[in-house]
């Protein structure tokens, strides 16, 4: 499963140019040119990294991400600014920013600010993490091992499994579950999950996922 990126910015060959480096990259990327198009894109999908412009019609980079964090989205985000003040770059971070940075850039140094904050998600040591004694799971490609052999899973099982282990020991309803492993317009099911669930306590164990009746389920970290 691609890595998904949002990308707020309205200058257009810029924008094009961050798009086609990355997909070349193997993200999927969304790209939108203000920011109540940015809002409406992730209230609509769920995205693993935002990456900003600040200056941008409608509603600025910073006023999406305060809104954002308002709201308890928690989704990583990078500033792509041309502002150079100290004054700027304290509200950036003050908005709830994770890195910031200045145009010009090179897209590759832009790659690997996303990546260092994808794996500082999971791990500030490693991008595998280790779910089960034989089992490990790489941060940056989704790929999955089981004695040292690769596991196919499906998309929304290695979606559903990431939802876990960002969430550890923590309840997770059923809407939140759905609201997160399906899109906006995808019509969910009761019957998917159970066998996704079903599909990754096979491979995890069953004491990993804990099924809380009525509610919805509990990963144990331990």
């Amino acid at each position: 499963m691609k890595t998904k990126l949002l990308l707020l910015e309205d200058d257009l060959t810029l924008s094009e140019t961050i798009v086609e480096y990355f997909e070349e990259q193997n993200f999927e990327v969304i790209n939108v040119y203000n920011g109540e198009d940015a809002l409406n894109a992730i209230y609509e999908q769920n995205f693993d990294i935002l990456l900003l412009d600040v200056n941008v019609p409608l509603l600025n980079g910073f006023d999406v991400l305060k809104k954002l964090r308002s709201q308890g989205n928690l989704t990583p985000a990078i500033f792509i600014t041309s502002l150079n003040s100290m004054d700027s770059l304290e509200e950036g971070f003050n908005s709830g920013c994770d890195d910031y940075i200045r145009k010009p850039f090179a897209l590759k140094e832009l790659q690997l600010r996303v990546q260092t904050i994808i794996k500082r998600e999971f791990s500030s040591k490693s991008k595998l993490l280790q779910i089960a004694n034989n089992v490990t799971f790489d941060l940056i490609s989704n790929e999955i091992k089981k004695d040292e052999e690769i596991v196919k899973l499906n998309p929304k099982e290695i979606k559903l499994l990431k939802f876990f282990l960002q969430h550890p020991n923590e309840l997770l309803v059923h809407d939140r579950i759905y609201d997160y492993v399906w899109e906006y317009d995808e019509e969910y099911s009761d019957n998917s999950l159970r066998t996704y669930i079903k599909n990754l306590r096979k491979l995890i164990g069953s004491e990993k996922i804990v099924s809380l009746k009525k509610l919805g389920y509990r990963f144990n970290e331990k």
